[in-house]
């Protein structure tokens, strides 16, 4: 039985000025799994990823989430949509004057969960963190923690709310190697436990290697070539292999 798709891009266009980033793309994300893109620096990665949450306005083309092209939605629907998906930010984006406590309540607030009991709230950081390895930490302040263990609670954060797809910007940049593992290896233990579908920015091709399930190689603005990682390593097109080196 076909896998449904719970993004759907075709013959996506955008450009800044004379600067066609992306051109005619096309891509499905499948309920499930964990979709690397791969590209070089500027290359239409960060753009196509602020395309799919409404940041950036096609001038062509459309994207469903969900089933529903993103065109139709309003103020109201995009904010309901925006519960339903994670961002893991490259800087972390954690509050620095905030704890990490403070941290992960702060998606509840904005998310109308301001219903849930101080209890209940409470049950929910802890059992996040706890899913991150990192219950401890919850009266921390981001300052005191390693970068490894502020890209986990960042991750926290995301998952907080239960979303249904993660996008990982960069989620090993500035990390050491073996802190890159145990972030990749974490991508695929929330895949399994939350059935979340994913999309992974990377330039780490350990980390694409440990945490995805197909890539997709965007090269000039478009979906040039996917499959999983042996496929595209064994390809003899020059474009792709450079990446493989």
């Amino acid at each position: 039985m076909e896998k449904e798709s719970v993004i759907e891009i075709r013959n996506l266009n955008k450009s800044f000025g004379s600067n066609h980033v992306l051109t005619n793309f096309e891509m499905d994300l499948l309920k499930g799994e964990n979709l690397a893109v791969l590209g070089k620096s500027g290359s239409g990665k960060s753009v196509l990823i602020k395309c799919i949450i409404g940041l950036y306005f096609p001038e062509q083309g459309s994207i469903k989430l969900f089933d529903r092209d993103i065109s139709e939605f309003d103020h109201y629907e995009w904010d309901r949509v925006r519960q339903r998906i994670g961002f893991l930010f490259q800087s972390n984006a954690l509050y620095d004057s905030m704890t990490i406590r403070e941290n992960l309540e702060f998606p509840l607030r904005r998310h109308e969960l301001k219903h849930l009991t101080d209890k209940e709230t409470e049950n929910l950081i802890i059992d996040t963190l706890s899913n991150v390895g990192l219950e401890h930490t919850i009266d921390m302040m981001p300052s005191e923690l390693s970068g490894g263990m502020r890209k986990r609670i960042a991750l926290a954060r995301a998952l907080i709310l239960k979303p249904e797809i993660i996008l990982y910007d960069e989620p090993t940049t500035g990390l050491d190697p073996i802190t890159s593992r145990e972030i990749s290896h974490l991508i695929l233990e929330v895949q399994k436990k939350y059935n979340t579908s994913s999309i992974i920015i990377s330039h780490d091709m350990s980390c694409i290697n440990i945490a995805s399930n197909r890539i997709i190689m965007l090269i000039e603005g478009r979906c040039y070539a996917q499959g999983d990682y042996d496929h595209l390593k064994n390809m003899e097109d020059e474009k792709v292999k450079e990446f493989f080196l």
